[in-house]
Parts: C-alpha cells; structure tokens; sequence
C-alpha cells in the first residue's frame, strides 16, 4: 500500500461553494521566507514519511501540519522580534512546497527504489537517487499544471484535503487563540514522540510478548528443528512500547484498526502455524529467538500482496467515471475568474507544452541511462504516466485518494507484458507512473487550497517546484542513512516495508515466473486474490450501513506483510480514538488528529535522528 492518507479527516470532507475570490495578485505571498519555510519544513517531514513508509507502507498529507508549524514560528517571530506577520497567503505558499517536499516518498523511496536493489543489486548514490526522484516528482507537476483550470474551475472538483487545508488556514487567521492550542497540542505531541524514542533507545524497553503458544505435530516440518510448541512470541504477537503505530490508528480510523487486527489473527494466527508445520515458510533458528517475522513473511507476503492488489485495483475500477471524465472533461461552467491566457497568473500554455516535453525527455534518458530500459518502452510508459496522472488527478479530486499503488501496478502489468524478464524495466518505469500519480494528486488538493484564498496559482506551482527540489534532497540522504543495505534490512521485524514487498512481488513474477514463489504461494495467492475482490466488490455495492461491517481489504492485506505488534498498536489507536469521541468529543475533534501527528513526527524524526548518529560513529570508528 502507497497511498497517501489524508491525517486531518475531522476536517471539512467537501467544498460545496464554487464562488471563490478573486486571485490577489498584489497580496505579498511567493516571498523568500515562505519558500524557504517550506522547503525546511517539508524537507524534514519528509524524512517522517520515509521513515514512516519502511516501517508500514503508509504516508501522510503534510499540508495542515506545515501550515501550523509555519504559523507558529513567524507568530513568534513577529511577537519576539516585531517581524512582519505571515500572511495567509504565504503560508500557504509555505504549506504548498512543504507538503510536495514530504510527499516525496511516494516517488519511489519506499517501494520501488528499494525492491530494484533486492531484485537486482543495484546500488544508488546520493546525486543519482536525487536526480531520480525530482524527475519523478516533476512528471507529476507538469501534469497537474495541465489539470488545474479543468479541474478546479470547469469541474469544480472537492479535492476534500485541499479544502481541510484552506479551511483550516482561515481559521489559523481568523481565531488566533485556537489556532494556538492547537499548535500547542501539536508540539506537545512531537515532545512526547522523541522522548519516548530515546527512552527506549536508551532503556531498550522490550515488547511484552502475549502469552500462548500452538502444539506441532510430531511429523510436522517444524519437528525436525525439534521444535514441540510455536508461541505466540515467536509469531509476533506483543505489545510494543512505541507509540507511533497507535498514533497512526488515532488517524486512519477505528475501522482500518479492526481490520487490521482481524488481518494479523488470520495471518500470524491461523495461517501462520498451519505454514510452518509444512514447511512451507521457514522458522527462526531456535525457539527462543523472540519473532520469526523475517523468515515468515517471504511466504505471508504473497496472500497479503494479492488482496491489496486485487482490492486497489477493484475499487479503483468503480471509478470508471471519473477516468472517462478525465479525457473527455467534465460539464461544468466554462466560465472562469482566471483565464488559462492570463501569464500574470498562470503558467503560459507555451510554457507548459515546452515543460511537458522536457519532463518526457528527461525522464526516458534516465530510465535508459540508469537502468538500461529499451527507449521505446521507456517512452510508452512516461506517456502511459501522462494519462494515468490524470486519471490519479481526477479520483483524487473526487474522493481525496490518490491511488498510487493502483497507478503503478497498472504500468508494472502493462510494460511487464512488453518487456518481459526486465525487473529494472518493470520497477522504475512504473516508479514513474505512481510517483507522478502522487504528486499530480498533491499540487492539485494544494491549488484547490490556494483557489479558496485568492492565491496566484503560478507561484504555487514555483512552491511545489522548489518543495520537490527540498523533498528529493532531505528524502534521498534519509533513505541512504537509514535502509543502506535493503536486501538485509527490508522485510525484516524492524523494516516491514509492505509496499517494497508489493512491488518487488510483481516484478519478480514478471523476471522469474511464477517458480518463484515459495511452495504452496501460489493457491495463497489465488485465493486471497479473489478475496480481495469480493471484499472490495462488497465495500462498493453494498448500502453504506452494511459497507462499515465490511473489513478493510487494504488493511487485511497489509497486517500480512507487518509484524502482529504493529496491528495491536493500530487496534489500541483506534479504541482510543472511539473512546475519545464518546467521552470526549470536543477534544477529540479538535486536538485527536494534530496531536497523533505530532508523535509521529517526533518519533519518525528521532529514529532518524538514530540513525544518522550510527553513521557517524561508523564513520569514526572506521
């Protein structure tokens, strides 16, 4: 799984007023400090959903959290120093670039960047991997440049995360007070996530194991390692003392938590000793090893894979409408307060052709430099990544999901047919589509935010340029510094990595055959397969009340691939989030999703920080 969730859904889901004002052109707003700001912010929330991404999949929109950490420090500023205060329009051209900065680890970082190394012993330098990913990037914000009139003025899509995003900078400035506490509350929540990392780096406090344990049979696979009971330790089931992971149930929701506690009972569980008694999935060396989750999972990921998907790819069929709607237009009003001919605030249309062209060159001269894929095939796939963006664009405006998993295994399918036996062609020309997928989605929920203020969408453009330019270099060092050897780091107790497994998954059937599966993955695979599509088909088609019962297919499948630890955390996250809404619903409402986010910027920052201090010792100690 690598879509983006959007971590503000207490905030307003849709933009019902079309009547936007005009833009304000003479506002103070593309300034060098909210640049500046943005890129330093989003540089360093970046490193929260790399580091985020390796360890469950999952990232998250920066935008309402960078315009709170914006706000907050030029406040002071202007208290402590009487600086001009920062306007609204500058925050959000400080949102707009740190949020395209953060979302960089959809450009590849936590999926296919690391599944080529494993598949094909490729080694990335730091100048490649930047170049890499900011040409990703810049694939998508080319397209997005190319959607927005239609988009945003003709359609009048929601983009519901741009809408949260401008409604809560108008009420960062027009209710200062609140804006404070929640900024408060937001801190308090990065505080409380580094203090709790470095206790437990300090202390190294272990998990509490949950007690149990499953007889084998005496001429199982497993009796041959002399091995008598399977314990719930050894398959992961613990409490883990971190919060970040219960945080992260704070903000996806209490239905994503059942799900995905239900997935980790089913998998590790049930499935989990069936495997290992045939042998199919391997045991950890000897039984007091705390968690067999690295051996274990190189089977598990195969049934969890195939239900995220055939369920993306399900539900994403459904919008079918939307796709159609994307090539042909939709039927709004053409009129429009800002004409695409108006270079005073738009980029001009000569511009953009000249802009898309150059993205497309660049792109095919460093797939066939870098990775050695055919040009033609190259070409076919940045043009299919055209497409797909727009289509990505408009699922995104009209539901706030950018479906960038489903982007890239549409390519990884397609060109896997083209150009079969290729793991490099497969991975990076659809690194390509999905990372292009998830920042066409970003800039347009951030220009649909600046619309709602008056914004000069020209500027957020230049914003998103110089965010991607920040995110590629704070992204790319994070990833060197914390995964430097992925074939033994990823698909590990500490380094899930769900989305590397999906993708080198694919890719290796595509190279390898389906003889490369484990023993007995394949049925796995099939009939988790056709279980994601029932349960997606399902969620679709049956009334909403009887919808919510339905379990998660994404999140099933992805408590496959993570160790059971993570879904109890997930589970305790969302009990805590429904006891706060019955409890306290005020409080919940306002302060449950800023503070979450905040512990996992505090802990994702710490762990960071850990592993930047381990180089150095390194370096020194060499």
């Amino acid at each position: 799984m690598s879509e983006k969730q959007n971590s503000d859904h207490d905030s307003t889901p849709a933009e019902t007023e079309h009547d936007f004002p005009p833009v304000q052109a003479h506002v103070k707003q593309f300034t060098f400090r909210a640049i500046f700001t943005g890129m330093l912010l989003g540089g360093t929330l970046s490193l929260c959903n790399v580091y985020l991404g390796l360890k469950i999949g999952w990232g998250f929109n920066m935008s309402i959290t960078a315009a709170l950490l914006g706000f907050a420090f030029w406040y002071g500023t202007s208290r402590a120093f009487k600086t001009e205060p920062f306007g609204v329009l500058e925050n959000n051209m400080n949102q707009t670039s740190a949020s395209a900065a953060a979302s960089i680890s959809s450009a590849g970082l936590v999926a296919p960047i690391p599944a080529l190394t494993m598949l094909t012993d490729y080694q990335w330098t730091l100048p490649i991997l930047i170049i890499w990913t900011l040409s990703v990037s810049l694939v998508g914000v080319v397209t997005a440049i190319g959607l927005r009139r239609q988009m945003l003025e003709v359609d009048k899509l929601p983009f519901p995360n741009g809408v949260a995003t401008g409604e809560t900078l108008k009420e960062i400035y027009s209710e200062g007070g609140e804006a404070i506490q929640r900024v408060k509350m937001l801190v308090s929540g990065m505080a409380l996530g580094v203090i709790t990392k470095i206790i437990n780096l300090i202390v190294k406090i272990k998990k509490l194991s949950i007690p149990g344990s499953f007889t084998v049979s005496s001429n199982s696979a497993l009796a041959s390692k002399s091995f008598s009971t399977v314990t719930l330790k050894n398959l992961g089931f613990a409490l883990d003392p971190s919060l970040m992971m219960i945080a992260v149930g704070i903000i996806v929701g209490f239905r994503a938590c059942v799900s995905m506690l239900l997935g980790a009972v089913v998998a590790w569980g049930i499935l989990g000793p069936i495997v290992l008694e045939l042998g199919y999935a391997s045991a950890g060396k000897n039984a007091a090893e705390a968690m067999w989750f690295g051996p274990m999972v190189k089977w598990m990921l195969w049934p969890g894979v195939a239900i995220m998907v055939t369920s993306a790819l399900t539900s994403f069929s459904f919008s079918w409408k939307s796709m159609l709607r994307a090539f042909t237009g939709g039927k709004g009003d053409e009129t429009s307060s800002l004409q695409q001919s108006d270079s005073s605030v738009n980029i001009p249309k000569k511009t953009f052709i000249v802009a898309v062209a150059i993205t497309l060159i660049i792109s095919v001269i460093l797939q066939k430099s870098l990775f050695d894929v055919d040009t033609f095939v190259a070409t076919v796939g940045v043009i299919l990544t055209f497409a797909l963006a727009i289509v990505a664009g408009r699922v995104s405006g009209e539901t706030g999901i950018t479906p960038v998993g489903p982007m890239g295994k549409v390519t990884q399918l397609g060109l896997g047919a083209m150009d079969p036996g290729n793991a490099a062609s497969n991975l990076m020309a659809a690194n390509v589509t999905g990372g292009a997928a998830s920042q066409c989605g970003d800039m347009l929920h951030d220009l649909k935010s600046g619309l709602m203020l008056g914004a000069v969408p020209k500027y957020q453009i230049y914003s998103q340029c110089f965010g991607v330019l920040a995110g590629a270099v704070f992204g790319s060092a994070a990833y060197l510094v914390l995964i430097p050897d992925p074939k033994k780091m990823l698909l590990t107790e500490e380094w899930a990595a769900p989305a590397v497994a999906q993708w080198k998954a694919v890719a290796e059937v595509f190279s390898e055959g389906i003889e490369a599966m484990p023993e007995g993955a394949l049925t796995a695979f099939i009939i988790a397969g056709l279980l994601g599509i029932v349960m997606a088909l399902l969620e679709k088609l049956l009334p909403k009340k009887g919808a919510t019962w339905i379990p998660s297919p994404s999140a099933v499948g992805l408590a496959f691939v993570i160790p059971p630890y993570y879904s109890i955390s997930f589970f305790i996250g969302g009990v805590l989030l429904v006891a706060g809404q019955r409890f306290a619903p005020n409080w919940t409402k306002r302060f449950a999703i800023v503070l979450a986010a905040g512990i996992i910027a505090g802990e994702s920052l710490a762990g960071v920080g850990d592993a930047i201090l381990k180089v150095i010792q390194g370096l020194s100690g060499a």
